[in-house]
C-alpha cells in the first residue's frame, strides 16, 4: 500500500514538472521565440492553452484545486520549467519610471541593481509580471518596485511604473532591415506618504 501511494506521489510531481515545461515551450513557438514557422504559432497557443488548463491554469484564482497547485508548485520549485534550453529563459520585458515631481519635472529610471546576478534575478521577475493574470497583484509587485525608485528620489510627488514588452525581430525581419519594438502594457501610477524612507 505504501509503495503505491509514493508511486501516485511520484507520477502527479512528474506530471505537473511536464505540463510546466510543456506549457512553457508552447508559449515559446506561440509567441514565434523559434525557429519554426510562423504558422504554428496559432497551434502553439491553443495546445499551451490546452496543457495550461491540464495543470489547473484555467480554473479561478480562487478555486481550491489551482491554489493548492500552485502552493505544490511553487514549494516544489517547479513553477517554472525548462521552456526551451535553460531555466527561465527571460523575455524581454521592460519596466521604467516615470518620477514626477511637484514642479512639474519628469525624470526616468529603471530598476536598480547591485550586481549581473540581481540583473538576472529582477530580468526573472519582470518575466513572471508580465505572465500575471490577475490585475491586483500584479498592481501590487510593481508597486514594490516604484517604491526602491521613489526611495532614491525622495522628493517625488509620484512615480509611474511603465511595463511593457521589446519584441525582437525574427531573422527572416532582421534581415529586411526590421529593428525591435516596444509594446506598452500596463501604466500604474503610485503616490507615496512624505517621511522618513525605510
Amino acid at each position: 500500500m505504501r509503495r503505491r501511494i509514493y508511486l501516485g506521489c511520484f507520477a502527479v510531481h512528474f506530471l505537473l514538472i511536464l505540463g510546466v515545461c510543456t506549457r512553457e515551450t508552447l508559449s515559446l513557438l506561440a509567441n514565434g521565440y523559434t525557429f519554426l514557422p510562423a504558422s504554428l504559432a496559432k497551434c502553439g497557443a491553443k495546445a499551451e492553452a490546452i496543457v495550461a488548463a491540464a495543470i489547473g491554469e484555467g480554473l479561478s484564482v480562487s478555486h481550491p484545486l489551482r491554489q493548492g497547485i500552485v502552493a505544490y508548485q511553487n514549494g516544489a520549485g517547479i513553477e517554472l520549467g525548462y521552456g526551451f534550453f535553460a531555466p527561465s529563459v527571460p523575455n524581454s520585458y521592460k519596466l521604467v519610471f516615470e518620477i514626477h515631481y511637484p514642479n512639474g519635472k519628469v525624470d526616468y529610471d529603471l530598476p536598480c541593481v547591485s550586481d549581473a546576478a540581481a540583473g538576472t534575478f529582477v530580468s526573472g521577475l519582470l518575466e513572471q509580471i508580465g505572465r500575471i493574470q490577475y490585475d491586483p497583484l500584479r498592481e501590487m509587485m510593481l508597486k514594490m518596485l516604484a517604491r526602491s525608485a521613489w526611495k532614491e528620489h525622495p522628493d517625488a510627488s509620484m512615480v509611474r511604473a511603465v511595463f511593457g514588452f521589446v519584441q525582437v525581430p525574427s531573422p527572416a525581419e532582421v534581415r529586411l532591415g526590421k529593428s525591435e519594438t516596444y509594446r506598452f502594457m500596463y501604466a500604474y501610477d503610485f503616490s507615496f506618504a512624505p517621511g522618513p524612507i525605510k
